[in-house]
């Protein structure tokens, strides 16, 4: 039986075909929920292709994307917490669960189909039993995995190639310059149509794959704002390790049993956090911020207001 609610199954039949090719294809469980994204895929590709047309004859008349608001920080530091509270503000657009589940129809397909995917969504997120409603704010990850054979994903969906797709997906290790460009393009369209979807506001976006390529959203971005959420390192080990399990016991479609996680974990901290600190070392003072989870948690209030006052956001009395 096909995995009920896969995420591949928002998957476009090219990016789709692609990571099969390249992770060798599903194995014997797996091949269910393969073939279910590969049929949602060819039946939804006429509305994806008539919704890119539209975006594209629209993106002439447009101004533009302003710069994001970053949220930055590992899995499992607190990103989330701080997400939904900022996500209160109305100044902002998020990622919504329609956007995340549907990143290629979410304007024409995903809108009619609202009323029935908002009865689908799941209760909570089985990662750490946050609720999710139709308007929770959610990261980006999946639906960009979805567009870009690049994304760690990939490494939970096919995790026979685990190292390489968390490398390629994490820090575009062994890809080449026109894959990333390719990435960038998806991310880009992506967040496009989301800018339509909420309004035209500035993106509120939080996915810890940022940590480590902030010095590229400077480049697209050089105004953009980032966030840095911090917790005791522990504790982010232990619940990562939880984090791992969980997504590769429920979305694998290889064996996994291979896999080292808690190794996983302490290679990759580091380095996330290493380029997090290198990339931000320049930033101008209106444009990074940083915040320790406990604090954050002990004064939500507080520290958001801080946190305006800092990066020179407007609004903190409406919000």
């Amino acid at each position: 039986m096909p995995i009920p609610d896969h995420p591949l199954y928002g998957c476009d039949a090219v990016t789709l075909l692609t990571v099969l090719a390249r992770n060798g294809g599903p194995r014997g469980h797996g091949w269910p929920t393969a073939l279910a994204a590969l049929a949602s895929a060819f039946g939804r590709a006429p509305f994806s292709l008539a919704e890119a047309g539209w975006v594209a004859a629209r993106r002439r008349k447009s101004a533009g994307l302003p710069p994001p608001v970053f949220i930055l920080g590992h899995w499992r530091s607190g990103t989330t917490h701080l997400y939904n509270v900022l996500s209160r503000d109305p100044q902002f657009g998020i990622i919504d669960p329609f956007a995340v589940g549907l990143p290629w129809d979410m304007l024409g397909l995903g809108s009619v189909l609202r009323p029935l995917l908002a009865r689908a969504l799941p209760e909570r997120r089985y990662i750490d039993n946050v609720p999710v409603k139709a308007d929770s704010p959610q990261e980006d990850e999946i639906a960009l995995a979805n567009m870009s054979p690049i994304s760690f994903y990939h490494g939970l969906y096919f995790p026979e190639r685990f190292d390489e797709n968390l490398r390629r997906g994490l820090y575009f290790d062994g890809c080449t310059a026109a894959e990333r460009d390719a990435w960038k393009r998806r991310f880009l369209y992506f967040l496009e149509k989301v800018s339509i979807a909420q309004g035209g506001r500035c993106i509120l976006l939080k996915n810890p794959v940022y940590s480590a390529r902030v010095a590229m959203m400077r480049e697209i971005w050089p105004d953009a704002r980032f966030i840095h959420i911090h917790r005791d390192p522990r504790a982010v080990f232990v619940s990562t390790v939880g984090f791992y399990r969980t997504l590769l016991a429920r979305l694998a479609l290889q064996p996994h049993e291979h896999i080292d996680v808690e190794r996983v974990v302490l290679d990759h901290y580091p380095r996330i956090m290493q380029a997090l600190i290198d990339d931000t070392a320049d930033l101008p003072t209106n444009c990074f911020a940083e915040v320790p989870f406990e604090r954050f948690e002990r004064a939500p209030l507080e520290e958001v207001e801080r946190l305006y006052q800092r990066l020179e956001l407007p609004g903190y009395a409406a919000a």
